[in-house]
């Protein structure tokens, strides 16, 4: 198997990918990269404006296409939740990087999450959390490489499992193993 020089993080908003990918980076000696934050910087604008100026799905297209141009080596990338909805950005990010997806229960994650609108969370007119929730779990699952479940567990724990897991992933011999 072909090394990837990347990890790239999905999963819900809320799940923590900003959180684990900033001290991930840090062990792996990466450096760090916020897909939402290069897209704010990019268009000029915090995301839920580019959601209310052009909408869902022309925030989408935002997303997909500079998702699609991220270009780094050695980096972990934390992406936005509705990132799987673009095809040619998962085609490119799953060609520089492995993917990761942290999944979390929807109690948890919702218990988690407060102002979704704030957050800049891709949400159709008329859907909730649930309805986004089992909308976006068969994406998830589709495109990533390997899955952390962080239901229980603290983020030295989940840290811990994306450490395992990718290793294993990679084909190095894993010593120390959290359950």
């Amino acid at each position: 198997m072909k090394k990837k020089k990347n990890i790239v993080l999905i999963g819900m908003p809320g799940v923590g990918k900003s959180t684990v990918g900033v001290i991930l980076a840090k062990v792996l000696g990466y450096h760090f990269v916020d897909a939402d934050l290069v897209i704010q910087e990019q268009e000029g604008k915090l995301l839920h404006e580019i959601i209310e100026e052009k909408g869902v799905d022309g925030f989408i297209a935002v997303e997909n296409r500079i998702n699609s141009q991220i270009e780094e080596e050695k980096a972990v990338i934390a992406t936005g939740g509705s990132v799987v909805y673009g095809k040619e950005a998962m085609r490119h990010l799953s060609e520089i990087g492995t993917i990761i997806y942290l999944k979390l229960g929807y109690e948890e994650l919702d218990r988690r999450l407060n102002n979704l609108q704030g957050r800049g969370v891709v949400l159709r007119k008329g859907q909730n959390l649930k309805e986004l929730y089992e909308e976006r779990i068969p994406l998830y699952e589709k495109y990533a490489d390997l899955t952390v479940e962080e239901e229980n567990f603290t983020v030295e724990e989940t840290l811990q499992n994306i450490l395992k897991i990718y290793r294993e992933y990679q084909g190095e011999k894993v010593e120390n193993t959290l359950k």
